[in-house]
This record gives structure tokens, sequence and C-alpha cells, in this order.
């Protein structure tokens, strides 16, 4: 019985730092959105890094925002038994017209060894495509 209390105990508290915070509505809140198994994460705002590399959340009006892109790409021509390869990039973004309580989904994807980011609104509306700023070891970056 000890055992399964300390158990439920751990899972919740892992469970816990799963979830998002709630969105401040004086901000505007952009949610990350990869496609299949990718994954994205936000950096900064306006140059300043984030804390939490799982949203952004910026004050209203203009803002560049910074992400990181990991896809795999074919490994094709690579030799004989090449599977997928990662690639890391990153991207981006710049919007003017952010809007305090809005929710704007950040959408990432890639094309062959390219990756992509589109801003859209609630209405699914296209506001803005990320600009790729390069690929390979960001972490030297």
């Amino acid at each position: 019985m000890r055992g399964f209390v300390l158990a439920l105990f751990v899972s919740s508290l892992a469970g816990c730092s799963l979830w998002m915070p709630k969105p401040d509505p004086t901000q505007a809140w952009i949610e990350l959105a990869p496609h299949q198994e990718t994954d994205l994460q936000a950096l900064a705002v306006d140059g300043r890094r984030l804390v939490d590399d799982r949203y952004f959340q910026v004050q209203p009006g203009s803002r560049t925002l910074d992400m990181r892109y990991r896809l795999p790409v074919d490994g094709a021509g690579s030799g004989p038994d090449s599977g997928p390869l990662p690639r890391d990039c990153k991207l981006t973004l710049e919007y003017d017209r952010f809007t305090a309580g809005a929710r704007y989904r950040l959408v990432a994807g890639g094309h062959g060894f390219r990756p992509w980011a589109k801003l859209y609104d609630q209405r699914h509306l296209l506001l803005a495509r990320a600009s790729e700023q390069g690929c390979g070891n960001l972490a030297e970056r």
C-alpha cells in the first residue's frame, strides 16, 4: 500500500509539470503546433530568452519570435542503410499586430531539408511566415 501511495504521489507531481500556465489576458498567447514527430520550441521574444520553451506569451504590438525546430529528413543518398537524419533549425517570425487576449497558433513542418513555420489566428487565417535562420548545431550559437 505504501508503494502505491508513493507511486501515485510521484506521478501526480510529474503531471503538474506538464500543465500549461493560464494565459495572461493582457498579453497574446501563441500555442506551438509542430507537425507529426517533430519538436518545436520557443526560444526568445525580441531577443530576450524565454524560461518556458512550450509556448510564447507576448505583449501586444510588433514582436519577433525566435524558435527552434527539430525534424527528421530523408537520409536517402547518404548511404545504403541510411534512415531519417535529424535536422536542428532556428526560425524567426516577425508579426506587427499581436493583440491582448488573443490566441494564436504557430504551426511548423518541413519540405525536404527546409523547415517552415506559419502563424495563424483564432479563425485559422494565415498571418505570417517564419524565415529560416540556419540549421546545424544550435547549441554552439
